[in-house]
Parts: C-alpha cells; structure tokens; sequence
C-alpha cells in the first residue's frame, strides 16, 4: 500500500487518522500541514500520506485502516475515485471531481458511507479573487483533468469566461499548437492545471507561447513545489504577475478539515 505501511506503528496510536491518497506524493506538503497542526492544537489525530498505485486501492485501505476518517484525494484520482462514493456534494457533482472524502458513521461508530467534497474550487476562488483586475476577465486554462475542472468553476463563480486548453483537439478546448497573440492578449489570466513543473520534474512546463505574455497577465501555477516552476519563470520573464498554488492548497485544506469535524452522523 505504498508509504500506508511505513507509518503503521505510529499510526495504531491516534484515534482518528486522515490522509492524502495519490500518486506520487513526494511532493505534498500536506502531512506537514495536518500534523503540525495537530499538534499544535492538542488533536489526536495523525495525517498519512497513502501512495496508492491504483484507484481501485481505495477499499483495500479503508479495510486496512478502520479509524480512518477522512481522506484528501490528488492526482491522478480526483475523478476515478468518484465510483467509490456514495453520494457527491452539489460542488463535486457539478465539477466532476473530488479532493475531499467524509467518512459518515452512525453513533456507533460504523462507517455509513462515503461522500465526496471538492474544496479545490472555494480555495481557488479565494485565492484568486484579489488578484482580478476589468482587464482581466478571460483566462485561458491549461489541461482539462479534475484540478482544471475546479478552476473553471471557480471561475466561473468570479464572473472570468475560461478557455480551456489541452494538448488533443476537443469541442471545448484548443491545443497549444492553435494558441495565437490575439488569444493570449484577450485571455490576462494564464492557469497552469497540468502536474508539468511538479518536484521532481522541475525541468518541464507547458508548452505555451510565452513571448505573447505582458505586464497585465497574470499566470497562476497551481503546482507549490517547487515555489517557482519553470512555468513562472517565463511568464515572470515577460513581465507577468506569476503566483503559486500554496496558498490555495492551505485554503482547501482548510476546508477539508471542516468538512470531516463537522457533524458526522447522519439519520
């Protein structure tokens, strides 16, 4: 079960554990995040990250761990997992993708089921709301997975028309190939929602045309390790405003926390 097992002993003695299930995961910063708050604010609780190499592992590790309580889930699961659930919030089901899964148990403590939450768009929307200015109300987002899908609705809710991009030819995307000046000056806001970039691949980025950026742009990686991808660098290069994805995985980790404390039992 990947990283599951190297944190076992450890985990026998929280009551409640939550954790990240993805793959890869060497570059989250969510288990830091969790268990230093933990242990700040006196829980008892432990933040694991779980490694899985497939979707279809998300049972097996509900088995195996029975204090279980809450799940964060990241690429490349965020719609695979869907399935799995029970039922979906008015969010997730509308975005299609799920980075949040509530165990809801009964007042004996039974698992009842699974639902499905997307804090990725309320901490996308907050993060982002600051930062719009009239000039920049289309914005052109890269890739079309689960995270791509929250930041189109989150913008959405900010009013900005979104053009999605990907690398195949769809009814709702463009490729980079077909990318011209003209798109790029119309579109002030530039999201990167692909994993190019992410530690330890920090060589790669979009293939944009950056040389049509400018100082109104504003190109937002949602990749926070490394701090500065290889994406920022070129739009900062141009001018651009560039911003990282940290203070929106802290916003929706947030978010997570809420949705899993909250009242679990449900008649």
């Amino acid at each position: 079960m990947g990283n599951s097992t190297n944190y076992f002993f450890r985990t026998i003695m929280a009551t409640k554990i939550y954790g990240l299930i993805g793959y890869p995961l060497s570059h989250s910063f969510s288990i830091d995040y969790f268990n230093q708050k933990f242990q700040a604010e006196g829980i008892d609780a432990q933040y694991l990250n779980f490694e899985i190499e497939d979707a279809n592992q998300l049972m097996e590790l509900i088995a195996e761990y029975p204090n279980l309580d809450g799940l964060n889930v990241t690429a490349p699961y965020k719609e695979q997992v869907i399935p799995f659930l029970d039922e979906l919030d008015g969010t997730a089901q509308t975005v299609g993708a799920v980075n949040v899964i509530k165990f809801v148990r009964n007042k004996a403590g039974e698992l009842v089921k699974l639902r499905g939450y997307n804090s990725d768009v309320s901490g996308f929307e907050k993060t982002m709301s600051p930062l719009i200015t009239p000039a920049r109300n289309k914005a052109m987002v890269l890739g079309t997975g689960g995270a791509a899908k929250a930041v189109k609705e989150a913008l959405s809710h900010l009013n900005i028309d979104v053009q999605l991009v990907s690398r195949r030819k769809s009814a709702t995307t463009v490729t980079y190939e077909e990318i011209t000046k003209a798109m790029v000056a119309a579109h002030k806001i530039v999201v990167n929602a692909t994993p190019l970039g992410k530690y330890p691949h920090v060589e790669e980025c979009p293939d944009f045309p950056y040389r049509f950026l400018g100082n109104e742009h504003l190109a937002y990686d949602l990749i926070y390790n490394p701090d500065e991808t290889l994406f920022m660098k070129k739009a900062a290069a141009k001018g651009a405003k560039v911003k990282n994805g940290l203070e929106m995985l802290l916003l929706q980790a947030f978010i997570s926390y809420e949705i899993w404390t909250a009242e679990q039992y449900q008649p």
